[in-house]
């Protein structure tokens, strides 16, 4: 910045301004700054030491549950992100992506306490999660996306066990009284396969647990018995992942008529096994997600799902993230509402 200063024939504060605040200086004094300092081979304010001067990173860690290929694949986590990333971007914030250990429910302890970030977004971990604490160790502030409910933490999320209700109503309604449930990972041991309401409801993921109870009480009042609805735990998110758990669920005698799916992406899977299997959908199977991301309305047939603002939850996300960077305090938890678009997958019995 000197050398620069020097050749220009101003201060070093001049320079600094032409980088840091260009509405300081006139077009033409700026141009021949930045000319100089291309001329010198200088490309602007060192980022590590702005950093150090400024005791901030400019980055925000997120937290992820799962590896990167498996959460790219959710087209709910991408919207959601996206919308989280367009309001933080014009404040200069960059996003530190953090991936699960596939074990934990989160990233490893030790890599949330070596990130350089100002703060942390958790995306649906676990409850218990090291990651959480080494976050609270650190000192971070936290802003959680749907789960785990952490004490002090700036939190949004989705009416989960409303949404889970109004599917099953929805199907009820229809007539279908062999319902099946498709359920989110529990990080039971093994993965995947049939679990019972109680293994179901221990699963330490927060909406997975409301939306098992929407569906189940929902179902109860209709005169439907727990012991009669089959729950089968996806061995994977992905649609790909989530085929094999599909097909032991529709594997059964009595076979369900209709399938309360805790995803988008499980109902597609469900679907992709049905028609592996011979069987039409709605014609022989009816089918209800969860999200409604984009790939929703897409499906053949259109799938009838929950749906859940999640550019709205992402907005609302970056948001809490700015305030808490500014040094405000964590507002109440929030939540999106949660409604059901009825489409194509789902017919009467």
């Amino acid at each position: 910045m000197d050398d620069v200063a020097d050749a220009v024939g101003v201060s070093r504060a001049t320079v600094s301004n032409a980088y840091n605040r260009p509405d300081q200086l006139s077009a033409q004094l700026r141009e021949e700054v930045l000319r100089a300092a291309k001329k010198l081979g200088y490309a602007g304010p060192n980022p590590t030491a702005r950093s150090l001067a400024m005791s901030r990173t400019g980055a925000i860690a997120i937290l992820l549950d799962t590896n990167l290929s498996t959460a790219f694949s959710d087209p709910a986590l991408s919207v959601t992100l996206d919308a989280l990333a367009t309001v933080v971007d014009p404040e200069g914030h960059a996003l530190l992506l953090l991936p699960g250990d596939g074990e934990s429910g989160g990233p490893r302890a030790e890599r949330v306490l070596t990130a350089q970030a100002d703060i942390a977004v958790a995306c649906s971990l676990a409850d218990g999660a090291p990651a959480l604490t080494a976050v609270r160790d650190r000192g971070l502030p936290l802003v959680v996306i749907d789960q785990p409910q952490v004490r002090g933490a700036a939190r949004i999320g989705v009416e989960d066990r409303a949404g889970a209700a109004a599917a099953a109503r929805h199907l009820l309604d229809l007539g279908h009284r062999r319902i099946g449930i498709f359920s989110a990972q529990c990080l039971s041991a093994p993965r995947g396969g049939e679990m019972n309401a109680e293994e179901a409801g221990n699963s330490r993921f927060h909406d997975t647990r409301e939306r098992l109870a929407g569906y189940l009480e929902t179902l109860a009042e209709a005169g439907v018995s727990t012991a009669d609805v089959p729950i089968w735990e996806a061995s994977g998110i992905s649609v790909e992942g989530a085929i094999p758990s599909a097909f032991g669920l529709l594997d059964r005698q009595p076979r369900p008529t209709a399938l309360l799916c805790m995803s988008d992406q499980l109902a597609l899977a469900a679907i992709s096994a049905a028609r592996q299997l011979g069987l039409s959908v709605p014609g022989d199977l009816s089918v209800v997600g969860f999200d409604d991301a984009p790939p929703a309305r897409w499906s053949e047939p259109p799938l009838t799902t929950v749906r859940q603002d999640l550019s709205a939850k992402g907005r609302v996300a970056g948001e809490l993230v700015l305030g808490l960077l500014r040094g405000d305090k964590a507002p109440a938890p929030a939540q999106v509402p949660a409604e059901l678009v009825v489409r194509e997958s789902t017919a009467p019995a």
